[in-house]
């Protein structure tokens, strides 16, 4: 695929982004956007992404841009370094796509770039300046240890003493940092299949072989969860004693309950049980961290003082006010962050005092469940012919369903199908890979896992 702008910044095949497109998309940036007081870089565990790092890096100081090379760091830890020091940011990453593809997510020091910056980019592109006479100078830092204070401090050393938690590292990128931080909070740390070769894990689709190692390191290492992320480290897996995968959006709605949120910001496929737990004002947009920002951004314009958070269906955590946690403050941080919604329900587990279940935690949720998957390898173009079809006449999907009637269908991003039943299927074109996006709601897991198998079946006979 042609590299483009999807919901997570530039993506596209690693043969196509050759030194001469990135230096192109770097100096667009450079003039599209506000750099600050430099650029800090990093890079996520793929074979391609050092030396597209270094491309980005000879770009920018070819513009005369003080440049940070941060290394290989988590997408978060890269962003909460480059704010805090005035400075704009690339992450060099594919996130959980195939690693034959890479990308390219920018930040300004305000944070992710919003969707009139990137136009912006993308007009600026046709314009290449001459580079300067006297590059850019050049530094290194690590953003882990200040990453890891974040949470030590907000949360306290002890926070979780007692817990044997397992680590499932793969070739996450922020794996070691995610280990010492949970260590850091009081946490006994097990190790699980760690990886010299780059594994594409999708936490919101995880495979029916990922979902067993995960039970069965728990039952073998006797473990009161598993954590882990995608490749950069911006999206958290979070599973109880049993091994269970908790969905991502659970943890965003248990995560906000714990902060006091009075606004929660998350898009239209998140589960809808965020809507019953008397948090405040629930807005939905489409999807992608872009949009949630915006409506952050919006929810704040209108009242300074609200507390607002924002979060993904995949999980990923935007906190947009500075919360005050057991023992000391967290500041906020605009960019979608893997760690906060992991800590936050292990800690949340336990302050009833009981057998610091995450089950527990998990069934006093409201009875919405939600299912996620994907048919890979299809055109967008072919997704969207699709998806368009369907919401010409929406009734014929239901039908198919198992005897399903439509009560109403949202087009806010993709075809939402909410049936007479109150289950909902979602259909989507993935905005940064060839795939078409599945989600499925019901009043009960299995409800909604069949409802999405039923659903991927129906899909595939048709493409």
């Amino acid at each position: 695929m042609a590299p483009k702008f999807g919901t997570s910044g530039l993506r596209g095949l690693v043969t196509e982004l050759s030194p001469a497109l990135v230096v192109a998309h770097i100096a667009a940036f450079a003039r599209a956007c506000p750099m600050g007081k430099g650029l800090f870089v990093g890079r996520d565990l793929r074979d391609s992404s050092s030396r597209i790092a270094g491309d980005v890096i000879r770009a920018a100081r070819a513009r005369g841009l003080a440049v940070t090379d941060c290394g290989a760091t988590p997408t978060p830890a890269l962003a909460q370094a480059a704010m805090g020091a005035g400075a704009a940011a690339v992450m060099v990453t594919g996130s959980h796509i195939p690693a034959d593809r890479n990308g390219l997510k920018f930040y300004t020091p305000a944070g992710e770039i919003t969707k009139d910056q990137e136009a912006a980019i993308i007009a600026a592109l046709a314009d290449m300046p001459a580079s300067v006479t006297t590059p850019g100078q050049l530094a290194q830092a690590d953003p882990g240890p200040g990453f890891l204070d974040r949470y030590r401090d907000a949360f306290g050393p002890s926070a979780l003493a007692g817990r044997r938690l397992g680590v499932w590292s793969h070739s996450a990128v922020g794996r070691d940092l995610l280990a010492e931080t949970l260590a850091a909070l009081g946490a006994e740390v097990v190790e699980i299949a760690r990886s010299d070769s780059f594994i594409p894990i999708d936490t919101e689709a995880l495979s029916p072989q990922a979902r067993a190692l995960l039970a069965r390191a728990a039952a073998v290492q006797g473990l009161d969860a598993v954590a882990s992320t995608d490749g950069d480290g911006d999206r958290p897996l979070l599973t109880d004693a049993q091994g269970r995968v908790i969905p991502g959006d659970v943890l965003g709605q248990i995560t906000a309950g714990l902060l006091g949120a009075d606004v929660v910001v998350t898009p239209v496929s998140s589960n809808t049980g965020v809507d019953q737990l008397g948090l405040g004002r629930v807005i939905r947009t489409r999807i992608g961290s872009p949009f949630v920002i915006a409506g952050m951004t919006a929810a704040q314009a209108a009242d300074p003082a609200t507390r607002v958070v924002g979060y993904e269906a995949n999980g990923g955590f935007l906190l947009g006010f500075d919360a005050a946690l057991p023992a000391g403050p967290l500041p906020r941080l605009m960019t979608r962050d893997s760690h906060l919604p992991i800590i936050a329900p292990l800690v949340a587990a336990g302050e009833g005092g009981g057998d610091r279940s995450l089950a527990a935690l998990v069934a006093a949720q409201p009875a919405r469940f939600t299912a996620t998957g994907r048919l890979q390898e299809i055109p967008t173009e072919a997704s969207a012919a699709l998806v368009a079809g369907l919401a010409a006449d929406p009734d014929s999907f239901p039908a198919d369903l198992g005897a399903e009637t439509l009560a109403s269908t949202d087009t806010t991003d993709g075809l939402r199908m909410r049936l007479a039943s109150g289950r909902i299927v979602h259909l989507r074109p993935s905005g940064n890979a060839p795939e078409l996006r599945v989600y499925a709601e019901a009043e009960t897991l299995q409800a909604a896992q069949a409802l999405l198998d039923t659903g991927l079946a129906l899909l595939r006979a048709r493409l």
